[in-house]
């Protein structure tokens, strides 16, 4: 079963960022790298990324006909998607443990959600 493991980034998340040094943050990337490598080896990663800062991003919606993309999100959201890992695995016990070993998770949570499996589902 496919499970997405959130990374938020958030006031608290920030703020142990913050008090971090160079060689810290630089330590916390390579945990990062080394969590990705370690679920390849173990045949459970699907995906992982780390997402660009939110100014960058677009919201997009469909009105009638029309394609509608404005800058978003705002400057007042303290909270956003800061990266991600995709991993199928055999149950959600599994899907936790992998999600502990995220370095985030030390300082703040991380989010562990089923991935809807719409395989069966009819056109």
């Amino acid at each position: 079963m496919k499970y997405l493991i959130l990374i938020q980034s958030n006031e608290r998340s920030l703020a142990v960022w913050d008090k971090m040094t160079d060689e810290q943050r630089m330590d916390f990337g390579r945990a990062h790298l080394k969590l990705t490598q370690e679920m390849a080896e173990a045949g459970v990663l699907v995906a992982s990324e780390g997402l660009a800062d939110p100014e960058l991003a677009k919201w997009v919606s469909v009105r009638g006909n029309e394609t509608i993309a404005s800058d978003g999100p705002y400057a007042e959201v303290k909270e956003h998607l800061a990266g991600f890992y995709l991993i199928d695995c055999a149950d959600l016990d599994e899907a936790v443990a992998w999600a502990a070993k995220v370095p985030d998770a030390a300082n703040t949570e991380v989010e562990v959600r089923p991935v809807l499996d719409m395989s069966q589902w009819d056109l």
